[in-house]
């Protein structure tokens, strides 16, 4: 039988459609711009306000990259980007958290931003915010709103209780911090709660005031975990608060920051932990007439000191148009554009002439209270660890949640984090 031999026109052709197939949106069509799929997890109205406009903006300016724009969401991203990597589905710029970037950086799922990022946003976000995003001799995403826990307060409850008010310059200690709050106590009423629904990301991060690190890097480059003396200051004073002095509500250990406002507004607890950005809803919410503020969070042997892992944009390895995605971002983060983008987030941004815009020095709001503690902002103590994910999920957030329970000890929560987490540790760093 004989077959028949496709013109070689033809071959080309159908070769052309199969690649056209497989590279999806970002192409540029004959004689038309590129499209950049831009994937956000803006979420608040105003910040999807600012991103939308943002974007608009652009594409007013730039008509032969036109930037499209996807919601994302933060409940899912891990999985969904993962899904997306390994189906060559993935956006061309990618909002995510720099503790999330860690295992995409090393699976080569993230382009590496050195060759591709103009000097002005390297020298605008200072060297601490770019080593959360640097894995290995590349960097994998661009830090560019932050936010430091700070307890919010009922104003008149403390001032009826006539404890010191702490400021950025004069803190409390962890000691002094839960002396106040059983002094706040009693008669069915707390003067913390701790919401902890996560309680991994909290304690390690508030635990730097107080010099703790857990993840230590050998010589050899491996990580291990080691449960010493500065780590142990933050665990056992909400521990404490809890199990031993009545401070703290026992109920909201297991809940969600959102969780704890009706009780705060209902005069349940004196002071609410939580990320600088839920004064947004404290301020939409708040019953008329409820005076509250922002307080710093306690200070340890390490001052202010506190860990964060900023928001990111990072591009996709496989977008053909990486430069033209770097272009985009660099406008998205000029100082301005920052401040919007922080303001609309009710978030700090990271670059430095952003920081000094006045509208991040108001009482309103108590936005320069927060705008103070930037300096004191390090990576999160688990920024660059592979295996962090797992750790987290597997070990540590069981292990913490039983002992602020009071079900098991310092010695057993001790013992878990080592002996199993560095276990998990050990299978990533072969």
């Amino acid at each position: 039988m004989r077959t028949r031999t496709r013109p070689l026109s033809a071959l080309v052709a159908a070769l052309a459609l199969l690649l056209a197939g497989c590279t999806g949106d970002g192409d540029r069509d004959p004689g038309g711009p590129v499209t950049l799929r831009f994937q956000s997890l803006a979420w608040q109205e105003e910040s999807v306000e600012v991103n939308k406009a943002l974007v608009k903006e652009w594409n007013a300016d730039h008509p032969d990259v036109k930037v499209e724009y996807v919601q994302g969401s933060w409940d899912s991203i891990h999985d969904q980007l993962l899904t997306s990597f390994e189906g060559g589905e993935a956006p061309d710029i990618i909002h995510d958290a720099s503790d999330d970037l860690a295992d995409f950086a090393y699976g080569g799922y993230l382009a590496d931003l050195t060759d591709l990022l103009p000097e002005r946003i390297k020298s605008e976000i200072p060297q601490r915010s770019w080593e959360t995003t640097t894995f290995g001799d590349g960097v994998y995403g661009v830090p560019f709103l932050q936010e430091p826990r700070v307890l919010v307060a009922n104003a008149d409850w403390l001032k009826r209780a006539g404890v010191r008010i702490p400021t950025p310059e004069h803190p409390w200690s962890w000691a002094e911090f839960r002396e106040i709050t059983e002094r706040l106590s009693g008669h069915g009423r707390y003067g913390v709660a701790w919401p902890l629904k996560e309680p991994v990301s909290a304690t390690l991060n508030l635990s730097l005031s107080a010099g703790g690190q857990l993840f230590h890097r050998g010589a050899d480059g491996k990580v291990t975990i080691r449960f010493g003396t500065g780590d142990q200051v933050v665990p056992r004073t909400i521990h404490d608060q809890a199990n031993t002095d009545g401070s703290a509500s026992p109920t909201t250990l297991g809940s969600g920051g959102s969780d704890t406002l009706p009780g705060f507004f209902g005069g349940r607890y004196a002071m609410v932990p939580l990320g600088f950005s839920y004064r947004q809803q404290i301020a939409q919410q708040a019953p008329k007439g409820f005076d509250w503020q922002v307080l710093p969070a306690p200070a340890g042997a390490d001052g202010l000191a506190q860990g964060v892992s900023p928001q990111t944009l990072s591009i996709a390895a496989d977008s053909p148009h990486q430069r033209e995605a770097a272009e985009f971002i660099d406008f998205l983060l000029r100082p301005k554009n920052m401040v919007r983008l922080a303001l609309g987030d009710w978030m700090l941004p990271t670059g430095t002439e952003a920081l000094k815009d006045p509208a991040l020095h108001t009482s309103e709001h108590d936005w320069a209270t927060g705008t103070a503690l930037a300096g004191h902002l390090r990576p999160a103590p688990a920024q660059s660890v592979r295996g962090y994910p797992e750790w987290k999920d597997k070990v540590a957030t069981p292990a913490f949640q039983e002992y602020y329970s009071g079900a098991i000890g310092l010695g057993e929560l001790r013992e878990r984090l080592e002996r199993d987490g560095n276990l998990v540790l050990a299978r990533y760093q072969r």
